[in-house]
């Protein structure tokens, strides 16, 4: 699972593009306890959600000429610019040029092999989110592709990260980890559209998870708020009971009260 604990390639911020994100600010709010805090008159109306006065991610209001409402995930990079330049050399694409903010750090936005955007963020006096792995923070990334052996070497081209094959009832997970760590360091899984439909109709995507403490308790919330429910909550031995959602612009997270790691 993520901790705060930073190192390069693994996500360590994360924001979501909404076209009301008062709205969004009020469904997250009931959700997960976050309150919206503006990041300044400068700031093109970006903000940070925030739980017990600390940062678990951000947000900002988009048109519709801005792509459609979605989380996005940033990971870790010692130097924007170079990885950016290696995207592009493994076939991705640069959406957002690297560029400086305001001395908290220098972010961009690219897009893996199969159009998959995801973000980079070079640490200056902001290393990345306060929290991680708590209740109501980021706890785990989950990309969504049609070719994982393509995507795994996308991904260690351009972050450095490296996967390993996980058993679990009924198959095998492709989990990820920053370069040169081991099992212990994992953050997140890659899943071929193909083990899953329902996510096929929808394109792929990075989906973030968030640590809740009572998954089915969050679903009935969600819905309650406008939210949509694309899996219902399920448990999967030795991981947790997850559910996946959609905020009520469309946005795509998933939620999960995780089982205590041996």
């Amino acid at each position: 699972m993520l901790t705060t604990r930073f190192v390069d390639g693994a996500p360590n911020w994360i924001d979501v593009a909404s076209p009301d994100l008062d709205g969004a600010a009020a469904f997250y709010g009931a959700l997960f306890g976050w309150r919206l805090r503006s990041a300044g008159p400068d700031a093109g109306g970006y903000g940070f959600f925030q739980s017990a006065g600390k940062t678990v991610a951000g947000g900002m209001r988009t048109g519709p000429d801005q792509g459609p409402p979605a989380w996005t995930v940033y990971f870790r990079s010692a130097d924007a610019q170079s990885t950016a330049e290696a995207a592009e050399r493994a076939h991705g694409r640069v959406l957002f040029q690297p560029r400086d903010v305001r001395g908290e750090g220098r972010m961009a936005v690219l897009a893996d092999q199969a159009g998959v955007p995801f973000g980079i963020w070079q640490p200056g006096r902001t290393q990345g989110v306060d929290v991680a792995g708590e209740p109501g923070a980021l706890c785990w990334v989950e990309l969504y592709t049609p070719d994982i052996a393509a995507a795994a070497a996308f991904y260690h081209k351009v972050l450095d990260l490296e996967t390993w094959a996980v058993p679990f009832p009924g198959g095998t997970y492709t989990s990820i980890n920053p370069g040169g760590a081991d099992e212990s360091a994992m953050f997140g899984g890659i899943v071929p559209m193909a083990d899953a439909p329902a996510e096929a109709s929808e394109g792929p995507y990075w989906l973030p998870y968030f640590e809740v403490a009572d998954t089915d308790t969050v679903v009935e919330e969600a819905q309650r708020l406008g939210g949509r429910v694309r899996m219902p909550a399920t448990t999967m031995e030795g991981v947790g009971r997850m559910a996946k959602l959609a905020d009520p612009y469309g946005a795509r997270f998933a939620v999960i009260k995780s089982e205590p790691r041996a």
